[in-house]
């Protein structure tokens, strides 16, 4: 939490832009994306699913009401609000063997949620559950959503291990026909793309990763064959091995403390070191959980979200390391801003603020571990938002093993190469029986917008090829000439970091508008090209602009690696204003997308 310091002088703010600036060009690559490639391409990859055993079926040829295309977060809870509308035949469709998403995947030892549990598993009070901890184990929230998928009967039409391929859309039927890898071709009035938050597993483009002899694997693919144990610990196969666990955002934060307790020698080779605050997980109080009221989870997920977006609260229900640092988010998550502040001013004060955050959290470093040296490389120099925030109690304490150490490859830009036995960085080689590689996923691209799933609507119009004119939508849910297909992400719409805040009120949008639509007898839901067009303007207006400010980060993800994009993404006044203007136009214009004639919006 924020501690007091002497005021920060004008020196040690140039001196500190310089240590930023430095440490940034020890790490940016010119490959920028392309030193990374997907996991399911990658030879070293491990089996597709080693949880769920595929299992043959016929090719499904019927007509359904609905098809979410991901079965996480967003699908699951749009799936569950068209249920409620009335829709009576659901089709979840998953890569994975159950519902899940990235729960489902993300099965490493130390999984959990960096969102308290109480805001982020969703529809509690539905099913009555109260969470088992304060930030709970992935296991505890892909049972949990299993138990949604069982409470709302979507498991009678999902299909897993199944992955859409096409969609083409039947103006005679007002219908979308659907195809898959697994030789499907069904229709459906409806169709929900829910598959691009985090579902891309990504490699290291590492000089000989396929050489490699001993053994290997993405988190979201863990070994625990290999590794024995569970996710809660106990990988005893480890414990002659030498491990090397790349990456250290996130996974590597929770992933390697587990590893270094029954690994015989631990490598962890990091290119950027990460913010890690105090975590303070602890069980969940029976009475606190006996005492809640009806309407607590939407009562302090509505907290959260006004503290992280910059609106007035009476009190800070949640009081964790999100809210003490809320100020210092906006550069990513869109927010209130005081407009009666001189930006540059502004913009000062907020670097400031951000330099003694930075100052704490490297403090907490040098505090905690006890090699000079190591602490100094496990020292984050950028700005606090600069890459999501990580939270720990127990990955500083790790590097004070004797079997652990630390590899920095800042000046190599990344690990060299890999061979039979090992990897290489620079002129050193680390022997070792076993690459564990925390490398994450690509962020919020879905197969509608990557063009793995080839959409065709109106006349045949490529939604794809669509995309290269410019993003339109309205509201960042539906587009104009491709009917009833509806998407879930962040792209013209509203975030926040606890993003599964931002599918619930997503998939409830998407709800309201379909059973809108069947009581109203539309034929289908559509916005107008104008509609679009100046939703599209209301965002270039709108957004915050933090192109400048990304170029001066350490590579990561929130920068493409170094390379952002001039592209201005989302809902600039913050996710509860836009909920606020969701509601506002159902009230109002929904009437705006509910078309009764097929061919009545040819223009």
């Amino acid at each position: 939490m924020p501690e007091s310091h002497a005021p920060i002088t004008a020196s040690e703010l140039t001196a500190a832009r310089a240590k930023y600036a430095h440490e940034r060009e020890r790490r940016v690559r010119p490959d920028g994306l392309g030193q990374y490639r997907r996991l399911a391409s990658d030879p070293a990859a491990a089996p597709h699913d080693p949880f769920t055993e595929r299992v043959d079926r016929p090719p499904l040829t019927d007509h359904v009401d609905a098809l979410v295309i991901g079965a996480g977060l967003g699908g699951l809870q749009t799936a569950i609000r068209l249920r409620q509308a009335g829709l009576e035949r659901i089709r979840l469709i998953d890569d994975g063997g159950d519902v899940g998403g990235t729960w489902y995947w993300n099965r490493y030892p130390g999984v959990r949620c960096d969102i308290e549990s109480y805001l982020y598993m969703p529809m509690l009070e539905e099913v009555g559950y109260v969470p088992r901890w304060r930030y709970a184990p992935g296991e505890e929230i892909r049972r949990h959503m299993v138990a949604l998928a069982e409470r709302f009967d979507l498991y009678r039409d999902a299909a897993f291990h199944t992955s859409a391929t096409e969609l083409r859309w039947d103006e005679d039927g007002a219908r979308w026909h659907v195809g898959t890898d697994r030789d499907d071709a069904f229709t459906a009035t409806y169709v929900v793309v829910s598959s691009g938050s985090l579902s891309l597993a990504k490699l290291p483009g590492i000089e000989g990763i396929e050489s490699f002899r001993g053994r290997a694997f993405h988190t979201s693919r863990w070994d625990y064959g290999y590794t024995g144990g569970d996710a809660s610990g106990g990988l005893v196969g480890l414990a002659d091995k030498r491990v090397a666990v790349v990456g250290t955002g996130a996974t590597g934060i929770q992933v390697m403390p587990m590893v270094a307790e029954h690994a015989a020698r631990t490598y962890v080779f990091q290119r950027t070191p990460a913010t890690v605050d105090v975590r303070d997980n602890r069980p969940t109080d029976p009475e606190w959980a006996v005492s809640l009221t009806p309407g607590w989870q939407q009562r302090r997920m509505d907290n959260f979200l006004a503290i992280m977006a910059g609106d007035p609260v009476a009190e800070d229900v949640v009081q964790d390391s999100w809210t003490a640092n809320a100020g210092l988010q906006r550069k990513m998550i869109t927010g209130r801003i005081d407009r009666s502040v001189d930006p540059a001013e502004r913009e000062l004060a907020e670097e400031l603020l951000d330099l003694a955050t930075m100052n704490r959290l490297r403090d907490r470093v040098a505090a905690t571990v006890r090699d000079p040296e190591t602490a100094e490389a496990l020292k984050p120099y950028y700005r606090y938002q600069c890459k999501r925030p990580g939270f720990s109690d127990d990955y500083l304490e790790a590097f004070n093993r004797p079997e652990v150490t630390l590899v920095d490859t800042a000046d190599t830009h990344g690990i060299t190469r890999m061979t039979e036995t090992g990897i290489v960085v620079g002129d050193q080689e680390y022997e070792v029986d076993c690459v564990i590689f925390a490398t994450g996923f690509e962020t919020g691209i879905s197969g509608l917008l990557s063009g793995s799933l080839m959409v065709h609507g109106r006349g045949g119009t490529s939604y794809f090829e669509s995309l290269m004119s410019g993003f339109r939508t309205l509201h960042g849910f539906y587009s104009h000439g491709f009917p009833n297909l509806f998407q879930l992400s962040l792209f013209q719409n509203a975030n926040s970091v606890n993003y599964s805040h931002i599918l619930s009120e997503q998939a409830r949008h998407i709800g309201l508008v379909v059973s809108a639509a069947r009581s109203r007898g539309a034929a289908y839901v559509e916005p107008s090209h104008d509609a679009t067009e100046a939703w599209a303007q209301v965002i270039e207006e709108s957004a915050n602009d933090n192109l400048d400010f990304l170029r001066t980060c350490t590579p990561g993800y929130y920068n493409s690696e170094g390379q952002p994009a001039e592209m201005k993404i989302s809902y600039g006044p913050g996710p509860v204003a836009f909920h606020r203007l969701l509601e506002e136009w159902r009230r109002t214009s929904i009437d705006e997308v509910l078309v009764d004639q097929p061919l009545r919006r040819m223009s």
